[in-house]
């Protein structure tokens, strides 16, 4: 079983053998999204909880035969305070609520950005754990509580072990450089307490078996809980069956994760003013790449117009705006104003004024015109951040493949063929379970193959295996497809 969290949307799958061929479904998909309220922008985290335990009740009933490993993903950097019985003190924050601003100020005022990025690698984003675990002190919370993040949350509930696993640890901007410990001399500086961080474990990590309620469930009396890459951007990379070094990525759907994988971390200057990011990923690779804001841009307006009763269907846009003709500019997707809610179609309109562009209009028929500069503002925004990539790592990219929930927007991937120039070529839109699944069948299958002396399989292998027939290329990058 793979569950993947999503900032959006949620997903419970089961993998089965069938005549020798693996085969996954999703077997239940539940809704997500933060709840705003007077104590800031949280995850309802009892709702969350809620949809996983119902998607292991329907595998559990569709299994019989019995359910060999589960293990959890999800979007990286929140994570849950516990109590002394282990029990989570509060709905856990979402990592746009607006109060890592000023903790992002006073951490800067300690350890400057430079001294960050040499200790860690990673990319100054306030969204960090970093600056959640400083507003948490800010806010005079006991720092010695312990914490988890979310995906690792939901593997503690099945397991009952704390762990951090690596790929994950490394979105929170406190693991050292090169390493897979916490870096002490940060928890030290900024006064955090590093007794309460999880201990950092390997990808595919087999913890032990089931317990609680769901132990009681015939399908889950043999069933071992593996940490895959509990990052989902690091397990939708490992659903890529390339090889070869002329290859980048785009992870893409609330955020879209533009990069490359490296073998080692690229801490150049270059690199650093650039505010590139060193994640861990699966096998002890390095997932340079930067954030940029992604399909989340679209659904803010979508919302706004929902509310003012212009709702469109988004095959329906889509359809729409790529008859539209291209924007005379493109905006910034990635101004900090982008980066937090509410207003978003007010804050497009301004960037436009500050260009010498008019304003769009806010009305229905006017819909496709915003989306259009989005998703053109998307696609440039790609081909800058990849051409950066190429001269900072001395790669020469030829390929880009496209994974993730927005890899199903075809228009957006035309135009980021056309913007980048590279072969795109486009993936599952549920990369992120399948390379959880790959991380769980190396963890599992191959131990026992090991131990039988046969020849273990890779975590590629084995995303090859369950992905390739999904890759599909959009076509000429010099050409509409």
């Amino acid at each position: 079983m793979a569950i993947d969290l999503g900032a959006q949307s949620c997903r419970v799958s089961l993998l089965r053998w069938r005549e020798q061929q693996p085969e996954f479904e999703v077997i239940h998909r539940f809704p997500n999204a933060p709840i705003a309220g007077s104590d800031g922008l949280r995850w309802d985290l009892p709702e969350i909880v809620k949809g996983v335990m119902a998607g292991l009740r329907q595998c559990s009933e569709m299994a019989p035969e019995g359910i060999a490993s589960i293990g959890v993903d999800g979007w990286a950097v929140d994570y849950v305070r516990l109590d002394g019985d282990g029990c989570p003190v509060a709905q856990p924050f979402c990592h746009r609520d607006s109060r890592t601003e000023k903790a992002a100020d006073r951490v800067h005022s300690i350890l400057p950005p430079a001294r960050l990025y040499a200790l860690t690698g990673i990319q100054i984003l306030r969204i960090n754990t970093l600056y959640q675990l400083y507003a948490d002190k800010l806010a005079n919370l006991d720092s010695s509580l312990p914490w988890v993040t979310l995906p690792e949350f939901i593997t503690y509930i099945l397991c009952g072990k704390r762990v951090s696993e690596y790929t994950n640890a490394t979105h929170t901007g406190l693991v050292a450089l090169g390493t897979q410990k916490w870096c002490e001399e940060i928890f030290s500086e900024l006064g955090l307490d590093v007794s309460a961080a999880p201990e950092i474990v390997p990808s595919g990590s087999v913890l032990g078996p089931v317990i609680g309620e769901c132990a009681a469930l015939p399908a889950f009396g043999e069933t071992k809980v593996v940490v895959p890459a509990c990052h989902d951007t690091a397990s939708a990379i490992a659903a890529i069956p390339a090889v070869g070094d002329d290859w980048a990525f785009i992870s893409s759907g609330t955020w879209s994760l533009v990069g490359t994988r490296l073998d080692a971390p690229c801490v150049t200057r270059a690199a650093a003013e650039q505010n590139f990011t060193n994640l861990g990923g699966v096998g002890e690779k390095i997932c340079f790449l930067k954030n940029v804001n992604g399909m989340w841009l679209l659904t803010q307006c979508i919302e706004e117009w929902a509310a003012q009763g212009g709702n469109w269907a988004l095959p329906e846009l889509l359809s729409a705006s790529a008859k539209m003709p291209e924007p005379a500019t493109v905006i910034n997707v990635d101004d900090s104003q982008l980066m937090v809610p509410g207003n978003t179609i007010a804050k497009i309109n301004a960037q436009l004024e500050r260009r010498g562009q008019p304003k769009l209009s806010e009305s229905r028929d006017s819909m496709p015109v915003l989306a259009n500069l989005i998703f053109h503002s998307l696609a440039a925004r790609y081909a800058e951040v990849l051409e950066s990539i190429s001269k900072i790592t001395g790669k020469n990219l030829k390929r880009l493949f496209i994974v993730g929930g927005g890899s199903r927007n075809s228009y957006l991937n035309q135009l980021t063929a056309r913007r980048t120039g590279l072969n795109v070529i486009v993936g599952s839109a549920e990369s992120t379970t399948i390379g959880n699944f790959a991380v769980q069948l190396s963890a599992e299958v191959d131990r026992r193959d090991r131990a039988a002396g046969v020849r273990v399989e890779t975590v590629a292998e084995w995303a090859g295996r369950l992905s390739r027939s999904t890759m599909e290329p959009v076509g000429d990058a010099q050409h509409d497809n």
